[in-house]
């Protein structure tokens, strides 16, 4: 027997987007909510996440606008002192299921079902039950899951394993009884930084990893990315007027290196990727240690004593143990509008921080109607991959923010949530520094927006 289920909107995905979106919705709309997700509770990804994992970027800017995760606490041990507090696993586990009883279930209007697979048509089943639900024509499916993060743990490697190779994904290392004499990482992105910093924290010789880089990274200085107004806008006034006079994206991303802001993992090699997550600079000391780098593009199979390659086979000791996190942490489709008919779907709104881009759709579908004027407020953008869109990103990102910018309850939400790193509220005390920060960069946004859209790919 199917069981109807009273709710305006249906959110398919209770990790950080969905909460997001529903933590906004609620706060300003009298609506029933019915939050589904296939896992055991809310938090999405992280349930799954490797243990020693923790949040590259500052914690204030993760999570729902109503709850500032880590209460703005900056770090006071440790390489980072100084610098706002960045969650681990348990600590966003937590702060999720805090936000879902406190301001969600507990609100009266939302109602949560784990466990629980969306399958279209409006229908829910049950992975635990097999019961099926079903939500009314006028409820709006909301898709929270569009961009979710792929999970080494959750997938099979993406190269062949051969018999008697050992292969465990990132989260199993932590498991490990006995220590081979070779570690080989596999994947280029943050997964895999995370893994060599663990690895030599944990005092592994360096000369003992050997890391499969199929493409070098571009990285953030996470000193820069902070949620100190003067040093945040500061960093992008400098990023703006470095766009607007650079002639190509590689000499751009060159001189963002030479101003502190972009990092590289080996100053002989030109990094062709740009998803750009944070790093901090002694964590970069760490991973320029590992001498030992295979750049033969991506792992075709692993075999015991050996790796393959399309150019050929790459030797590796025989107790060699290959941690695998090659995985799309941060997932680029193709953009889509963000309401259409019966549907939203969430996706960022400006370069970078995506729970920010989730507080601002679930606001505007608070307090507007129309839904081509919510689309044109809140049009998507995308997570960067190549130069080309990293560039297309804040493009996209900045365009957006003008247009909530010219609306003043927008943007008074986006000065004040702490989810957004460029919000200035109107009652912050001023300064003549920041007044210069933020003269400086009224005066090379055009350009600088100007030049990074002719060197993007947006409308190739």
């Amino acid at each position: 027997m199917t069981q109807l289920l009273d709710a305006d909107y249906l959110v398919v995905g209770a990790g950080a987007m969905g909460m997001g979106f529903t933590d906004a919705l609620v706060e300003r709309a009298d609506v029933k909510v019915v939050m589904v997700d296939r896992r055991h509770g809310v938090g999405g990804h992280w349930l799954e996440a490797y243990p020693f994992v923790r949040l590259h970027q500052s914690s204030s800017f993760y999570g729902v606008a109503s709850t500032v995760l880590g209460g703005r606490r900056k770090q006071t041990t440790g390489p980072e002192v100084g610098l706002d507090e960045r969650a681990d696993q348990p600590k966003i586990c937590a702060y999720f299921s805090d936000v879902l009883a406190d301001r969600l279930v507990g609100s009266g209007k939302v109602e949560l079902l784990t466990g629980t697979d969306y399958v279209g048509d409006r229908t829910l089943v049950s992975r635990v039950s097999g019961k099926t639900f079903t939500v009314p024509e006028r409820c709006r499916v909301v898709d929270a899951r569009y961009l979710s993060p792929d999970i080494p743990a959750e997938l099979p490697p993406r190269f062949e394993v051969g018999d008697g190779a050992s292969v465990i994904p990132i989260n199993d290392v932590v498991h490990l009884q006995e220590a081979p004499s070779q570690y080989v990482v596999v994947g280029s992105g943050k997964t895999a930084t995370d893994a060599i910093v663990w690895l030599l924290g944990r005092g592994v010789d360096p000369d003992d990893v050997c890391w499969v880089r199929p493409r070098d990274p571009w990285m953030l200085n996470r000193a820069l990315i902070q949620p100190d107004r003067l040093i945040y806008l500061g960093m992008f006034a400098d990023l703006l007027e470095a766009a607007a006079s650079a002639p190509t994206l590689p000499d751009l991303f060159l001189r963002l290196e030479e101003l502190g802001i972009m990092l590289r993992l080996d100053p002989a090699v030109t990094p062709t990727m740009a998803k750009s997550p944070t790093l901090g600079v002694w964590e970069l000391e760490l991973l320029r240690s590992i001498e030992n780098v295979v750049r033969h593009g991506h792992l075709k199979a692993v075999e015991r004593g050996r790796l393959d390659f399309a150019d050929g086979p790459v030797p590796v000791a025989q107790d060699a143990v290959v941690v695998n996190c090659a995985a799309d942490g941060l997932k680029n489709p193709p953009r889509l509008p963000i309401w259409e008919p019966g549907k939203i779907t969430i996706q960022p709104v400006r370069a970078g921080f995506p729970c920010f881009g989730a507080a601002v759709t679930g606001y505007v579908e608070a307090t507007r109607d129309d839904d081509a004027d919510k689309n044109r407020l809140c049009a998507p953008s995308s997570y960067g991959n190549s130069l080309e869109q990293w560039a297309a990103m804040n493009v996209l990102g900045v365009r957006n923010m003008g247009a909530l910018g010219a609306e003043p309850d927008l943007q008074e939400f986006a000065d004040t949530v702490a989810l957004n790193p460029s919000g200035v509220p109107s009652d912050h005390a001023s300064s003549p520094e920041l007044d210069a920060v933020r003269a400086r960069l009224r005066a090379h946004v055009g350009p600088g927006i100007e030049r990074l859209a002719q060197l993007s790919d947006l409308g190739r």
